[in-house]
Parts: C-alpha cells; structure tokens; sequence
C-alpha cells in the first residue's frame, strides 16, 4: 500500500500514521524527519535544506521533492509506504505523481483527518509541558495528576495567534491538494475529532476495502 495521511497541524495524522504504519509494516515517512535527519548527517540535501530553514524561509518544493524523492527510491518503500503530510502543496503533488509514474507505481489512497478549526485551536492552545519531567499535558483533556500546575508552561508556538496563522497556512497551501486528489477518486475522510482508537478502526476500514 502506498498511502498519504493529510490533516490540519493538531488533526492527529502524526499519531495515526506512527499506528497505522506499525500495524501494516510500513516505513513511515514524514518530511520533517528527513529533514532532520539530512541535516544531522551532513547530507548535501541537508545543507541545502539548512540553508533555507536558518534563513526562516520556506524550503522550496523543489528541494522538498529531491529528498522525499530520495526517500522514496530506498529499498524498504518498494513494498509501500506512508506519507504523512506530504505532499503539502498542488505543485508536489503534482510532481510526487511523475516519480511515481516513472517507477511504475501509483498512490493508493489519501485519508484526510477533518477536524474543525475550533476544535484544533483548543487541543493546541491546550497544550502544556512540565518544567520539571517534560510530560506533554492538556488541561482539559489530560491534566496532571501528579504534578503542579505552576510546573507546566505552553511551548511559544502553541499560543492562538500561532495555530490561526498555521490553519491558515494549511488552508490556503495544502487543503487543495485534497481537491487534486479528489478528481483521482483517492480521498477517504475521516472524522478526526472521535477517540483515538475510533479513527484507528475506521482507517483501517478504508483500507481493507
């Protein structure tokens, strides 16, 4: 199975795709951890990548689509893989489908993680981390027990102007790239605001089918 699990920043994907990809035995591929990981080796990828992140700048699709497209060429993607939140823009897509072509192979299915945008803004604004243990909590889904509230602090980019901005982001960049698998009949949503196994049983549905 060669599968894209797409959402909003909060929607969940990165839980999902870490279950989804342990149950099925497939390497699970995230862009950020390539990135991190070419950048802590040294990679010529990687120093490019720097380059643009040091900056504060976007890394360009083109070069995104270099290193994913290194991923994907790696012996244990031959079987299959999964993508999570990649592609992020119509112009990768777009290009992920000519290396796939190219290959001889072709994305199965997109699962799309649909969360409204009150509801992300309240888990990520929620957020906490423990001064003390590093512990992530959520005051009103997961408080501490143990702890003291005065321990906890909100990371600096969990604040709501922040998520506003990423929402935004995501929805003017990566929302349409669903449209352009959509015309490709390859999109299967998911109602991302259930309990955590719930969403794991109906991805696995979709891809029983």
């Amino acid at each position: 199975m060669k599968i894209i699990m797409l959402g909003a920043p909060g929607a969940g994907k990165g839980s999902q795709a870490s279950r989804i990809s342990a149950m099925y035995k497939l390497p699970h591929i995230s862009t950020g951890d390539i990135f991190r990981k070419n950048i802590s080796e040294g990679t010529r990828l990687g120093k490019k990548a720097k380059e643009y992140m040091d900056k504060g700048e976007l890394v360009p699709d083109s070069l995104v689509i270099e290193i994913a497209t290194d991923r994907l060429l790696q012996d244990d993607c031959q079987k299959g893989f999964l993508l999570d939140g990649f592609p992020r823009t119509v112009a990768q897509a777009e290009e992920l489908d000519k290396i796939m072509k190219k290959i001889g192979k072709e994305i199965d299915k997109v699962i799309a993680l649909e969360v409204s945008d009150d509801e992300i803004i309240e888990r990520i604004t929620g957020r906490r981390v423990s001064k003390v243990t590093g512990k992530i909590y959520h005051i009103k889904y997961n408080p501490p027990v143990d702890e003291k509230l005065e321990d906890l602090e909100q990371r600096a980019d969990d604040n709501e102007e922040t998520v506003k901005k990423r929402l935004a982001v995501y929805n003017e960049q990566t929302a349409p790239v669903l449209d352009f698998y959509k015309k490709q009949n390859k999109v299967y949503e998911v109602d991302g605001a259930q309990r955590l196994e719930n969403i794991t049983k109906d991805i696995i549905e979709i891809l029983e089918k």
